[in-house]
């Protein structure tokens, strides 16, 4: 037994694991930008959060904030992006391009915008990525025949996300 072991960890050692992230590629047909909308929310409100630092004098609480607000904004506006490639790459298909004929170019202009918000403190940054995120969402609705509502988020931040509304 103690054999097999060494054998493993040797071949694990040799030929190590890669991994592959994905939504799940079968295509399950499973897609929303609701995710997004709120890794986009996210973004906004740690740019709120950041902003409001200001105000505080310059210590080791001010800068350990600073920081976890910071890899916070930054890790929703990736997630934002991964969620909105997953969409872009797997559920939009010619004909809804044909519809929407800007949309491949809202969607690189979003995740240029979402590079951005993770590139520097900008609330501006934030409001456009989330602006664009709910265009986004307000097409990928209209395409499923589903009209749509943007509602107040209720969130910390304010802001509105785009709903479906009942058929």
């Amino acid at each position: 037994m103690y054999t097999q072991f060494i054998k493993n960890k040797f071949v694990n050692f040799l030929y190590p694991v890669k991994y592959a992230y994905a939504h799940c590629d079968i295509p399950c047909g499973i897609y929303d930008p609701h995710r997004a909308q709120l890794d986009a929310l996210t973004v906004v409100r740690m740019n709120q959060l950041i902003n409001d630092l200001v105000d505080e004098p310059d210590s080791h609480h001010r800068q350990t904030k600073l920081a976890r607000y910071t890899a916070v904004k930054e890790a929703h506006a990736e997630s934002c992006k991964n969620e909105l490639r997953i969409i872009w790459a797997d559920y939009f298909k010619p004909e809804h391009i044909e519809k929407y004929p800007d949309l491949h170019d809202l969607f690189w202009k979003t995740m240029k915008i979402s590079s951005k918000t993770r590139q520097q403190a900008s609330l501006e940054a934030a409001e456009e990525l989330l602006e664009a995120v709910r265009k986004i969402a307000e097409i990928f609705w209209a395409t499923k025949g589903a009209k749509t509502q943007r509602q107040p988020s209720l969130q910390a931040s304010g802001g509105e996300l785009v709903y479906p509304l009942s058929k």
